[in-house]
């Protein structure tokens, strides 16, 4: 029997303790009881960057991506953009990154050296109250879901000011993807109340189209 093995942990600023667990071949990132993400479930994380690329119908876009997590919805959105596309990843926790370039060093296969890719040790909400016009998408996966899970401040990034602020960092047409592990239908209203268009697609976690049912929305600016 394969045993999980504690391979660091790191302390969220205003939150709780993240420990990262190495499990056989796979890794898994933890807070309290919660698995927050693994490598065993990737697919809904890739395609919260495939999909909003596929929503964009523009050449080369600027995209802001927050957190970094294990890399998965970076190293999917890099796959698919020319050599003319800029991504800025939003990372708060410094050992988030340190993990990066340490134990999951293969899985992150140099992609946050990658020339096309800026990164941003800051709060995500800070790089989207700072980017007025800036992106063409912005994809969230900060949280389990539209609330403040791993850090209780993350709540002002889904609020109605939040969501002000991420209409305004966009340019006009472009896209706020948010992943969810559920959905939230009182979230999807406040969506639409301020004045996206909102498209709300359910996804599996697993590639072959099995494990948990996760959401993704898509809200367009005007």
């Amino acid at each position: 029997m394969i045993t999980r093995e504690l391979l660091g942990t790191a302390h969220v600023p205003g939150g709780e303790e993240l420990q990262l667990f190495a499990h056989g071949r796979d890794f898994m990132i933890v807070l309290g009881h919660n698995e927050l993400m693994s490598t065993r479930m990737r697919h809904s994380e890739e395609a919260l960057a495939e999909m909003t690329l596929a929503r964009m119908g523009r050449p080369d876009p600027t995209l802001l991506i927050g957190g970094y997590g294990m890399g998965f919805t970076l190293g999917a959105a890099l796959a698919q953009l020319g050599r003319g596309g800029r991504v800025t990843v939003a990372e708060l926790v410094p050992e988030i990154i340190e993990w990066a370039r340490g134990p999951m060093a293969e899985l992150a296969a140099g992609c946050l050296d990658d020339p096309r890719v800026t990164l941003a040790m800051q709060d995500v909400a800070d790089a989207i109250a700072a980017g007025r016009g800036r992106y063409d998408a912005i994809l969230l996966d900060v949280d389990n879901g539209p609330d403040g899970l791993v850090r209780a401040e993350n709540d002002r990034i889904y609020s109605r000011s939040g969501l002000h602020s991420a209409w305004e960092a966009l340019r006009p047409g472009g896209v706020l993807a948010i992943w969810s592990a559920a959905r939230d239908p009182a979230f999807a209203r406040r969506l639409s109340a301020a004045r996206f268009t909102v498209e709300e697609v359910e996804i599996r976690a697993r590639p072959n189209g099995k494990g948990p049912r996760h959401t993704i929305w898509f809200a367009r600016r005007g």
